[in-house]
């Protein structure tokens, strides 16, 4: 579940500073990238699938930089 984000208006604040503000708060509770996510439904399977393709990734990346290290 997304947290419910919601600015006041400070005293003097142009509307444009508080849709930025708004923004900025949504972007960093990281509301837009869920909906994203939710977007459509992704089977269980596939979940995982992914998962473990992205940890296969990140496994390569990791040997690939060591090696570098090791010839340097």
């Amino acid at each position: 579940m997304t947290p419910q984000v919601g600015i006041y208006l400070k005293e003097g604040e142009s509307i444009e500073a508080a849709l930025r503000r708004f923004k900025r708060d949504c972007a960093n509770a990281g509301i837009m990238s869920e909906i994203k996510r939710r977007e459509y439904f992704e089977k269980p399977s596939v979940i995982k699938k992914k998962a473990v393709e992205a940890a296969k990734r990140k496994r390569d990346k990791k040997k690939r930089l060591f090696a570098k290290k090791d010839k340097l």
